[in-house]
């Protein structure tokens, strides 16, 4: 007899948790945030690095928060 594997949807195919994952770049972008503050150079380009990096992190936690709010998943 051969082995079948199940039929599954890809919805249950999905690896995480969204909620953790919502969680995770919010304090990823909190900690760029504070590397910032931490920095010593005033013209530096690591400044903008992290600003832009803790920048799109909100802008994609806060766009999830949107589409999920209107039924949009």
């Amino acid at each position: 007899m051969p082995d079948y594997e199940p039929v599954t949807s890809p919805d249950q195919r999905k690896p995480g948790h969204p909620r953790a994952a919502r969680l995770g770049a919010t304090v990823i972008a909190l900690v760029l945030v504070a590397l910032i503050f931490g920095n010593d150079n005033e013209n530096s380009i690591a400044t903008v690095f992290l600003s832009v990096g803790a920048a799109l992190l909100l802008v994609v936690v806060i766009g999830d928060w949107v589409l999920r709010r209107h039924g949009l998943h």
